[in-house]
């Protein structure tokens, strides 16, 4: 049997071939885990109620058995579990050390020195300078600003003489010190002359002699002394 078309009936068929084509295509463009969550909707098995049946594993039983299908409403995507960053730890900071002021402490400095003056003689030695360098040095730091000096003279001689050229030693010495760097107020001296020996009674006997003189040189002093505070070094 033969079916024959005009050509307006031609046109209609041709017509609803390309809207089909144009349908099927669209369906083509659907993603795959679309298409495939569609089918296991499709493809559940429900109960007279609507809930979807599932096993004793609590799985979505489909018409074909449990088959997980990603994207489905009973299978949903695998959802990335959280990890907990690691706790913050911070630096370690070593602990800043502040070293305690040092304290005040007493000091005083004395020196009696009888290699100062050679025999009748209020100049200095080149041993006495070196001594009183050492005294100078060893003052430093320390806040007093009284100095006291006391010079001395062997029996040799009159008591007269003797008082004037201990005051003359102890005067070279305050002018020592004032030339380095010692205030002249800080420092007050006096003269005993021979009232205050070193050399004891009895000892050194002799008018005079090389011998005596000598033996006398312990006599022929300064004391210097300096007491005050300083920082402990």
């Amino acid at each position: 049997m033969k079916t024959s078309f005009n050509k307006q009936q031609l046109s209609l068929a041709v017509a609803c071939a390309l809207v089909m084509g144009f349908a099927s295509g669209a369906a083509r463009a659907q993603t795959p885990d679309q298409s495939r969550a569609e089918l296991a909707d499709r493809a559940l098995v429900t109960s007279s109620s609507g809930s979807v049946w599932r096993n004793g594993f609590g799985e979505c039983w489909t018409s074909s058995g449990p088959a997980p299908l990603p994207g489905a409403e009973c299978y949903p995507r695998p959802v990335a579990q959280y990890v907990a960053p690691a706790p913050y730890v911070a630096p370690y900071v070593a602990p800043v050390v502040v070293a305690a002021a040092p304290l005040p402490i007493y000091d005083k400095v004395i020196l009696d020195a009888n290699v100062l003056f050679d025999f009748d003689k209020s100049v200095l030695r080149p041993a006495g300078r070196d001594t009183l360098d050492s005294f100078v040095n060893s003052i430093q730091g320390m806040n007093s600003r009284t100095i006291t000096a006391i010079g001395h003279a062997d029996r040799i001689g009159t008591d007269g003489y003797n008082q004037t050229l201990s005051e003359s030693r102890v005067a070279t010495v305050k002018a020592y010190l004032v030339s380095k760097g010692i205030e002249s107020t800080w420092v007050q001296s006096s003269g005993q002359g021979e009232m205050a020996p070193t050399t004891a009674a009895g000892t050194c006997t002799g008018a005079g002699s090389a011998s005596t003189i000598a033996c006398l040189q312990p006599d022929r002093h300064v004391f210097i002394e300096m007491s005050g505070s300083r920082l402990r070094q």
